[in-house]
């Protein structure tokens, strides 16, 4: 098995990206990967305390031989995180044909790259199954077994390149296509438990375009599927306000394990799964009294 490249987005979170890298490295596998650092470019208002931070992470990156090679990419220019990751994976999956991306506030666990690797592996000739993910919500799993959800998710993904040569950067496009198939427009956002359509509007409405809504909604448009561990191989560290996308919140915490057995099975969704996704969005957007009580509390305490 040829293992797939590893590619990673870092900007202006030193404590973050340690965090990342030090991960990574202690990955089954790591030690054959090979790991693309792209960093990007310092925004033109970037504060002193932005550029100090930026630097640090550069500094970072050099510390250690984080993966048996580490190749950097630092831009010139500032992508912003949605831009660079779009350009970086479609340059090395050009390369490679496949790609397992992280971002710089996921911690894996010693499993995940043997489970993306092994998954890219095992449904590589399989059309319908368009993207892998390590990352798991919090909800039960029924029979402990992976699973398919339609559409693609990210926090530690992977691709390819036969999947990613779908991917559709026009947002508009995507949402007049979703809009006219009327038939589908509460499953493409969970049974309306959360607003994808709403982010895909925003998304061409606005300078704020994140790429994971667009591939998501490229990837349902086709019918396409993506697989999730039973048990969650990521930890999300970025709802703290660090990120760009990320509030302060922690509805995404989850339990991360240190393997998945993996077996093959069917590209579709098993529904009881999906509706436990419903459920779970549907909490999120419907927080319980004693859940907004105790959050008030929290952000009190903050201040």
């Amino acid at each position: 098995m040829t293992l797939a490249p590893i590619v990673l987005f870092v900007y202006n979170r030193p404590i973050h990206a340690r965090l990342t890298l030090e991960a990574l490295a202690k990955n089954e596998l790591s030690d054959q990967s090979i790991l693309y650092i792209y960093a990007d470019g310092i925004k033109k208002n970037a504060s002193s305390e932005q550029i100090q931070k930026i630097q640090e992470v550069r500094s970072l990156i050099r510390e250690k031989q984080w993966c048996k090679e580490v190749i950097i990419i630092e831009r010139e220019e500032n992508l912003g995180v949605d831009n660079s990751e779009i350009r970086g994976v479609t340059e090395i999956i050009n390369k490679f044909n496949k790609v397992i991306v992280l971002e710089d506030d996921l911690i894996t666990s010693v499993g995940f790259l043997k489970f993306m690797n092994d998954s890219l592996e095992m449904y590589e000739d399989e059309p319908s199954a368009m993207g892998i993910t390590g990352y798991n919500f919090p909800i039960q799993v029924k029979n402990e077994n992976t699973f398919f959800i339609k559409g693609a998710f990210g926090w530690g993904w992977a691709t390819w390149k036969r999947a990613w040569e779908f991917f559709i950067a026009d947002a508009k496009e995507l949402y007049d296509k979703i809009i006219l198939d009327k038939a589908r427009l509460k499953d493409f956002s969970f049974n309306n438990t959360i607003d994808y359509l709403g982010m895909l509007k925003k998304c061409y409405e606005n300078e704020d375009k994140p790429w994971d809504i667009r591939w998501y909604a490229s990837v349902y448009l086709l019918n396409g599927y993506n697989l999730f561990p039973y048990k969650s191989l990521v930890q999300n560290i970025g709802w703290d306000n660090t990120g760009t996308h990320c509030g302060d919140v922690d509805y995404y915490k989850t339990k991360m394990t240190e393997s998945i057995n993996l077996k093959k099975i069917p590209v579709e969704e098993i529904i009881l799964n999906r509706k436990r996704l419903e459920l779970f969005f549907y909490r999120i957007k419907n927080p319980s009294i004693f859940r907004k009580v105790k959050r008030s509390f929290l952000n009190f305490l903050k201040h």
